[in-house]
């Protein structure tokens, strides 16, 4: 029986050509990782895109449900049915009034149909309408053999059944089930009734064998008005990629001026493919950039590299920084994944750049200008029932040059943890914590570093209360080289050490009750909690600091049993934690609607350890730490956290978040945020819907004290604006454009920069220009 191809699959690769392909659906968004994929896929889709502006396409309504969407075809049984059927003879047939002819998925209907049941040829009269797996069609007329599978059809519109897509033709000629050509053929996304963008062309040739399709004298239009030309054009009609580039990467700036990526795919095999991207800057030059993409039975990785050999803007940049920025630029990232066997795996992920100021100057993402350090690492892990283990190194690289060379953390290779849980009984467990690492750095004390940390754990739990005591011991022993660059004269002996207990009791209590507002039902908790932590006191001033930190100061930090991240520093403890929390549940949904809690430290013993340098304390008392989430109705939500110390008498941080959310996709933000001697802010951000498919999008991060001052900055500590910007999209059924302007601090001396962004997606073909979705979902809480 005849059949037709699927004309222009959306969100397939679709390849443009004069002399070359160009594969649309990579187009529409930079093809996904391979670690993103299922296994055995190099590529997979992108996101569904959204069609609910569309409504329904009126040439569903002749569509018949239940049909198979499998099976051969030329083997399934062949029926013929009509209203009134009349043959002169044995082998001719005339079929009259719904007049059909149905085999597997394939269903034709017409008014008329002629069929010579010899030659299986048959002739359609209109209206005549096809449907099979993929496909609607309608035509005027149609003529065919069904054995041959083979069918002419007249004054064609079709609709695509598993994905959005209709156009029309003036004969479309099913040469076999596999090959077909199409006169006079349109293709778009958009309702017929109202198309913003269309393909029209002369001669469409499909191969469904090959998963090929050619086109020639093709014309892109946009509300009827020619934009685009091409002789010849070359797509896939599934999933097999093709080689050819890639749609264009657009941007501006005053710092790179206009910048232009262009991206070309080469598809090289099944499981490994690469794209070259040449990208023109007109203040910095030409960059080439280069993805190579691979994967394997037990292997799966990407390697990106970028080089611009000669940087016209680093002459400007070395007289207006008085530093060394190199004329020749360059970054690369490899990302590997090994599967070595049902326990271990092996996972790389290395990073370099020429210098600190590579991504200031040509980061693609809007916000790669904040990386201050690059990490680089590879480690060999293992993982059982009750055992996981690593080993390997890893390093960061200094990407913010106002950071000073002592300043770069230490590289840790060799490192190994190991860490153990396995149960005692039906409640005791027991752990283990271990890690060694040698740290190394150019400026600075070096050396080896061995952690231990077993404990007992005794969790006892049930519905309305929990008891959780721990005990254990920490040892930490070193192994130091080059005393003398520790920078602290405490530091003294080649190889100190460590060894303190550590015990503490975790316990709450759970009380609930009903509540009524008019028919709500509503369900209240009070949740008392106490936190009791007992660790004596060990001198550790001769001990050096390699990659500990303390942790700010919050209210889930205070049941923790140690304050500080890194195994240099083990706070000494005699303290006790109460806390209480209320929560307000709805019953009908189980939706959380208040959520409350309030806790302090109680102090018994001096807080004696500290880092180098800081000074003991004897609080009687931390700060107090209250957090209140209060989502006033579906649309309103309110987010308040205070930390008010009895010590000094004030605050000590102070957040405030209110979001709103209204009318279709609108959403508006306000906050709040203050550390003491850190930072003091304030940041709106919205989407407003101004009309059907219209949305102001916008934002104003404002510092009030200015903490990126410099010496001789004329506005002192004034406030000043971190981040503005502000845009409009428009998205309809089958187009969504965004304009964005944007202007932002890029680095910590102050900087500011400029850009404007322009994004154009035709739905189902693919966008030019940045993308800044992810952007978007970052900059504006709760965008869609």
């Amino acid at each position: 029986m005849l059949s037709l191809p699927i004309l222009f699959p959306v969100q397939r690769p679709l390849a443009l050509a004069l002399v070359f392909a160009l594969p649309l659906a990579a187009l529409a968004a930079p093809p996904r990782a391979a670690s993103d994929c299922p296994a055995g896929q190099l590529k997979c889709a992108r996101k569904p895109l959204d069609w609910g502006m569309c409504g329904k396409h009126e040439l569903l309504d002749f569509y018949v449900a239940g049909l198979p969407t499998a099976g051969d075809r030329r083997a399934a049984p062949r029926s013929i049915e009509a209203l009134k059927v009349e043959s002169s003879d044995k082998d001719h047939f005339t079929l009259e009034g719904k007049a059909q002819i149905r085999q597997l998925d394939l269903f034709v209907h017409a008014q008329r149909i002629r069929y010579d049941a010899q030659t299986t040829d048959f002739e359609a009269s209109g209206p005549v309408t096809y449907q099979d797996r993929s496909l609607l069609l309608s035509a005027t007329g149609a003529r065919g053999n069904t054995e041959l599978e083979t069918c002419t059809l007249d004054e064609v519109r079709y609709q695509l059944i598993e994905a959005r897509g209709n156009g029309m033709a003036q004969v479309a000629i099913m040469e076999n089930a596999d090959q077909a050509r199409l006169k006079g053929a349109t293709y778009s996304t958009c309702n017929p009734s109202r198309q913003q963008w269309a393909f029209a062309a002369r001669e469409l040739e499909l191969d469904r064998a090959t998963g090929i399709g050619r086109a020639r004298d093709v014309t892109l239009r946009i509300r009827n008005v020619p934009v685009l030309w091409f002789p010849y054009l070359r797509f896939p009609l599934d999933e097999r990629r093709e080689s050819g580039l890639l749609y264009p990467l657009l941007a501006y700036s005053n710092r790179r001026g206009f910048d232009y990526g262009q991206p070309w795919y080469f598809n090289l095999a099944p499981n490994y493919d690469a794209t070259l991207t040449p990208r023109l800057m007109t203040e910095r030059g030409l960059m080439l950039g280069g993805e190579f993409r691979y994967l394997t039975e037990h292997s799966k990785g990407e390697l990106h590299a970028e080089l611009l050999a000669d940087d016209r803007g680093a002459a400007e940049e070395r007289r207006e920084y008085g530093t060394a920025v190199p004329s020749r630029r360059w970054w690369y990232q490899w990302q590997d994944y090994t599967q070595l066997g049902s326990n271990w795996s092996a996972v790389v992920d290395l990073n370099r750049v020429s210098d600190a100021r590579y991504f200031e100057d040509f980061g693609r993402g809007l916000y790669s200008s904040a990386i201050s350090l690059l990490p680089a690492s590879a480690y060999l892990r293992g993982e059982g029932g009750w055992w996981r283990a690593t080993f390997g190194g890893d390093q960061y690289q200094v990407t913010d040059p106002t950071l000073a060379d002592n300043y770069e953390p230490y590289r840790r290779l060799p490192r190994a943890t190991l860490n153990l849980d396995r149960n005692f009984g039906p409640m005791l467990e027991g752990l283990l914590d271990a890690e060694f690492v040698a740290f190394d750095k150019d400026h600075g004390i070096t050396g080896q570093r061995l952690d231990l940390y077993p404990h007992l754990d005794l969790p006892l739990e049930a519905a309305g209360y929990f008891i959780r005591p721990s005990l254990g011991y920490r040892y930490t022993s070193y192994s130091l080289d080059d005393l003398a660059a520790s920078g602290n004269a405490l530091v003294t002996r080649r190889h100190p050490r460590r060894g303190v207990p550590i015990l503490s009791v975790d316990a709450g209590l759970v009380f609930e009750r009903q509540l009524r507002f008019g028919a709500a039902a509503w369900t209240q908790t009070l949740e008392p909690r106490a936190f009791y932590l007992r660790v004596p006191y060990r001198n550790q001033d001769e001990l050096p600091i390699f990659d500990t930190q303390e942790v700010p100061f919050t209210f889930g930090q205070m049941f923790r049993s140690n304050r500080y991240v890194g195994a240099d520093r083990q706070m000494d403890a005699n303290n006790l934690t109460l806390a209480l929390t209320t929560r307000v549940l709805e019953d009908a949904s189980g939706a959380e609607r208040v959520a409350a809690s309030i806790g302090q430290i109680r102090y018994f013993d001096a807080q004696r350890v500290q880092m180098p340098g800081v000074p003991a304390t004897d609080f009687g008392g931390s700060a107090w730490a209250g957090e209140i989430d209060l989502h006033l109705s579906k649309r309103w939500r309110l987010v308040l956290a205070q930390q008010w110390n009895p010590n000094s008498h004030r605050t000590d941080l102070s957040t405030l978040g209110l979001q709103t959310r209204f009318g279709d996709g609108g959403v508006a933000n306000f906050s709040y945020r203050f550390r003491r001697d850190f930072l003091e802010q304030i940041d709106l951000s919205a989407a407003i819907p101004l009309a059907d498919g219209w949305r102001l999008i916008g934002r104003e991060n404002y510092a009030l004290n200015n903490p990126l001052a410099q010496p001789g900055d004329p506005r002192g500590r004034k406030g000043r604006t971190l981040e503005s910007f502000l845009g409009v999209e428009h998205d309809t059924c089958c187009v969504t454009w965004r304009v964005l302007a944007r202007h932002w601090v890029r680095n910590a001396q102050g900087k500011a920069d400029n850009a404007l962004y322009l994004e154009i997606e035709l739905k189902g073909l693919g966008s030019v220009g940045q993308q800044t979705d992810s952007f978007l979902r970052r900059a504006i809480l709760g965008y869609q």
